[in-house]
């Protein structure tokens, strides 16, 4: 399945090295392997592998490989030096892509910097764009198959939904066994297994780690530290309040939503609202990648309760205010109100099933489908 990186990732193996990395089973080894066909000579080395972990320790890979695909190399000591010499000692006109699914700019130091080495892409789930484009479907199709069945690969192109939901059950016990044992101790799993567990009841609500820790008897400090790790990992990410001033928005409450929607525990509404987060995160980010736009996803809530599921913001100021909603084409009130207070700013209710669109108190009342599928990416 052609992934809508691609041709960008193609484009900027011509003159430097590309970094990619995303959660666990996006699609990052399937797009290098279908880049890999665009190069005469290609060699895929994975650091898990035991034999490829010889050959790049020793860097003993074909010298006249047009293109070298290293995965999963940020779990070797030092990786980022070693990744270094290898970009500055590669021979003119080899490209060097470099996969993996942590951050691998996170819990990793090193005294060598990459800057001005690389670009570097965030490998996101399929989108209700990408759906379309790739199955000729339309939006409201779409949409509904991801609310079903997430956005990763595998369980959006199985055969039925519980083909779906067995590779769903293995992926969340793989990812708490192994992924998660990378950056925590053994005895701390299933305390991190009961966490991610109440994280999954908690999509889209302010999130109180110190109301959780104390369900789960243990330090604030030892969540915030958890939820580091599932960030690293890419099980979740979250959103901070909107605030000009970038520093206090940071230390506001956060809402939390998962990479994988299917992995969302509640009512339809809260499925939609992660799917939404998701693919707006993956619209921030791809402008971000890909054009250099500083740009941000955030929402709003103010000390009254009054609150806007997402907010998009460019070089500081605030761009777009969208609200989701399941069938209620009433302007939200939170949003008009935002939407007078903020008049330059476009201000969008998705709603998932609408009669008829219309703009009203400034709001564009919109088909939550067809709007997600003029998003960028």
């Amino acid at each position: 399945m052609k992934r809508y990186l691609d041709d960008l990732v193609l484009n900027d193996l011509a003159t430097k090295a590309v970094v990619l990395t995303g959660p666990r089973q996006v699609g990052k080894t399937t797009l290098s392997r279908q880049l890999m066909q665009s190069f005469g000579r290609a060699q895929y080395l994975n650091w898990d592998v035991s034999a490829d972990r010889v050959v790049l320790l020793r860097q003993s890979w074909n010298p006249r490989a047009d293109l070298l695909v290293m995965d999963e190399i940020h779990k070797m000591p030092d990786w980022k030096a070693w990744l270094k010499g290898v970009a500055d000692g590669r021979l003119a006109g080899q490209a060097l892509l470099v996969t993996g699914s942590a951050r691998m700019e996170t819990f990793r130091q090193a005294g060598n910097s990459l800057a001005g080495r690389y670009f570097a892409f965030r490998l996101h789930p399929i989108s209700v764009r990408e759906w379309c484009e790739q199955q000729g479907v339309d939006p409201a199709t779409a949409l509904d198959h991801l609310l079903e069945r997430g956005g990763f690969p595998e369980p959006c192109l199985a055969a039925d939904s519980v083909q779906a939901d067995r590779w769903r059950a293995q992926y969340f016990t793989d990812l708490i066994r192994e992924d998660v044992l990378e950056f925590s101790r053994l005895h701390e799993i299933n305390t991190m297994r009961l966490f991610v567990e109440l994280l999954r009841e908690r999509v889209g609500s302010p999130l109180s780690l110190a109301s959780i820790a104390r369900d789960l008897a243990v330090a604030p400090a030892t969540l915030k530290r958890y939820l580091d790790i599932l960030q690293a990992l890419f099980i979740v990410f979250t959103v901070h309040p909107w605030h000009r001033n970038v520093g206090r928005a940071i230390l506001q409450t956060p809402k939390v939503y998962f990479f994988d929607t299917g992995l969302v525990r509640g009512d339809q509404g809260v499925r939609l609202e992660n799917a939404v987060a998701t693919m707006l995160l993956k619209q921030a980010q791809f402008l971000q990648d890909s054009a250099g736009r500083e740009v941000g996803l955030h929402y709003i809530r103010t000390k009254d309760g009054a609150e806007v599921d997402f907010a998009f913001s460019e070089a500081g100021v605030l761009k777009q205010l969208i609200e989701c909603k399941l069938g209620d084409n009433k302007p939200h009130r939170a949003l008009a109100r935002f939407a007078e207070q903020f008049p330059d700013t476009e201000a969008v209710q998705l709603v998932y099933d609408l009669r008829q669109e219309e703009f009203r108190n400034g709001i564009a009342i919109t088909d939550a489908a067809n709007w997600l599928a003029q998003l960028a990416a």
